[in-house]
């Protein structure tokens, strides 16, 4: 749960890099801070919510792998993933056929997040996260395999919103002083992103690995005592 949170709010400078446009233009006041405030934080919850749902779809799935004894062996699998998923290119993962689906539905969620821009009620701001959440974006995707790897519906959940809650103070800030993150001072913070997931993939496949590490990689007796006790 602590690299959920840590890792969101590292990985929100990889956010202003692709959704910090979205939260330039979000129609907020301009003259009642007070009000603008509650219009960044009811966008945030929007997004939260989103990401919240995807936790749960990945905690469900990742229980299922509990009940069947995969618990170290989702841990390594999930670190080999992200690791991956920086060493292939990202055009190569858009030409897999069993993305077209999601690229279909990313057009649908664009056309939706567009026209709430033209309306200025809570509502409209809480949907524009909403569907911001529900955007492809890398972290988010690295992310859902650290909920997949809790492998509990709740914890997954937990895991999701404490990653968003995670990228709140630096995407609030691209709302308030746009100035300071330009378009290349943004294409600059995501070079360094690559290590950042390697990092933490290498975190999840030390876990699985059951080395008694303190904190890092409990060891296999750990483990499966945990397993047992929570069954």
């Amino acid at each position: 749960m602590i690299t959920a949170l840590i890792f969101g709010l590292v990985s929100s400078l990889h956010c202003i890099g692709m959704c910090g446009p979205i939260a330039m233009i979000l129609p907020v006041s301009k003259n009642n801070q007070s009000k603008k405030a509650m219009q960044i934080f009811t966008y945030h919850i929007g997004r939260i919510s989103a990401y919240s749902i995807l936790g749960l779809v990945f905690g469900l799935f990742g229980k299922g792998l509990y009940i069947a004894g995969l618990q170290q062996q989702m841990s390594i699998v999930v670190g080999i993933l992200m690791i991956l998923f920086v060493l292939i290119p990202q055009n190569k993962l858009g030409s897999l056929n069993f993305l077209k689906p999601i690229y279909k539905l990313t057009s649908k969620l664009k056309k939706a997040l567009g026209s709430q821009f033209k309306k200025q009620d809570v509502k409209s701001l809480y949907m524009i996260g909403f569907f911001n959440g529900f955007l492809p974006c890398g972290m988010v995707y690295v992310a859902l395999f650290g909920a997949l790897a809790t492998q509990n519906i709740a914890l997954g959940m937990l895991y999701m919103v404490l990653f968003g809650i995670g990228t709140i103070p630096l995407m609030s800030s691209v709302v308030y002083v746009r100035d300071l993150f330009s378009t290349k001072v943004r294409n600059a913070i995501m070079k360094y992103y690559p290590f950042i997931i390697v990092l933490f993939g290498m975190l999840f496949i030390l876990r699985g690995l059951g080395l008694d590490i303190p904190f890092i990689s409990p060891d296999n007796l750990n483990l499966f005592v945990r397993g047992e006790a929570n069954c």
